[in-house]
């Protein structure tokens, strides 16, 4: 299993990915056309062909023994330059009478767009046979995850201060989102799978052209609905904890949508970016694993970056040994530079 940039002939792949991906997933739509158009702009932005402001970054996760693709997930560079970037902000509102000795506090929605300018780590999945207690030693979903931060660190000037992660929100046992159905189709004349498809082929206008601009005060939703606010979908939980690990935090801003929460952090602080460190490879054909994959690596290379488990860490002068196959995965040469990052290790 490696990590590597999306190319023209996944095409296929990644439409079969985004079948998989269910209701809410909005950065994947299945639209052909617009995959496509998606897979160029990820190929221009992995070779500097468009300035660093304006790159989506696209990564697949293969499996090079079954010749297909396990999952994929992408960093945009910065959101909201060119089409707004919108979210709910949770506030408070305090309200009191002196006459009648009275003081309330009431929950407030506002829409936002405080984020512009921020990058996002987004569109990760993992199909449902990569993931479970029998391919537990491969740790898929953390390479799948953990890979950004590798890339984040060795290109770090490609990025600004803030990274963000939107969280796909609750839905009920039937696929429905209460909190869509109480808040967001009063104001959209379509049903949810719809707007969650002209958002995710980044027709998102008619947001700011049809959402209120007043707060909205939260006791006037259902029950059900306010339950939602910064509620993450059951199959986004793991990945939510493994951000979390990684020091990104929820301050209040939630999806339009479903309600799902955002997650953020300071490039700098998360942990992934401040341990990573490079190392010098040597090849040794006889070198084996060491039980649970911990020790994750990355290549310089924007263009041709690769990512992958390797069985050991580095030896004291900073030498990191590889196998035969480590090497081919990762596609280096004894004596080439790698990122690597101990995932075990604590803050």
């Amino acid at each position: 299993m490696r990590m590597r940039p999306i190319v023209e002939s996944d095409l296929d792949e990644l439409q079969a990915l985004a079948r998989e991906t269910g209701v809410g997933f909005t950065s994947l739509p299945d639209n052909r056309e617009f995959l496509a158009q998606k897979i160029a702009s990820a190929q221009r932005a992995f070779n500097g062909e468009v300035p660093a402001d304006q790159r989506l970054y696209f990564f697949v996760l293969e499996d090079e023994e079954a010749g297909r693709l396990a999952g994929c997930c992408a960093i945009e560079a910065q959101v909201g330059r060119e089409i707004p970037f919108y979210h709910y902000r949770v506030g408070t509102l305090a309200h009191s009478s002196k006459q009648l000795d009275l003081h309330r506090t009431i929950d407030t929605l506002f829409l936002s767009s405080d984020h512009t300018g921020d990058a996002e780590v987004a569109s990760l999945f993992l199909r449902s046979e990569y993931r479970g207690t029998d391919r537990r030693e491969q740790r898929n979903g953390a390479l799948l995850s953990m890979m950004r931060w590798l890339f984040m660190a060795e290109f770090r000037d490609s990025f600004p201060d803030k990274v963000l992660a939107e969280m796909r929100g609750h839905f009920d046992e039937n696929g429905r989102s209460p909190f869509w159905e109480c808040l967001g189709s009063n104001f959209f004349p379509m049903d949810f799978s719809e707007a969650d498809r002209l958002t995710g082929m980044g027709q998102k206008s008619f947001i700011g052209e049809l959402m209120p601009k007043f707060p909205i005060y939260t006791p006037f939703l259902s029950d059900e609905a306010r339950d939602c606010i910064g509620r993450v979908h059951e199959h986004t939980r793991p990945a939510l904890a493994m951000l979390k690990k990684q020091g990104l935090r929820w301050e209040g801003y939630i999806d339009i949508f479903d309600g799902g929460p955002t997650v953020e952090a300071y490039i700098d602080d998360v942990k992934g970016v401040r341990l990573s460190r490079h190392v010098r490879v040597e090849i040794d054909p006889d070198a084996t694993s060491e039980g649970r994959p911990q020790w994750l690596a990355a290549t310089a290379d924007m263009g041709g970056f690769r990512a992958a488990w390797v069985g050991r860490g580095p030896d004291e002068n900073g030498v990191l040994t590889i196998n035969n196959d480590e090497a081919r995965r990762l596609e280096v040469a004894s004596g080439d530079t790698l990122r690597i990052l101990n995932t075990d290790e604590e803050a």
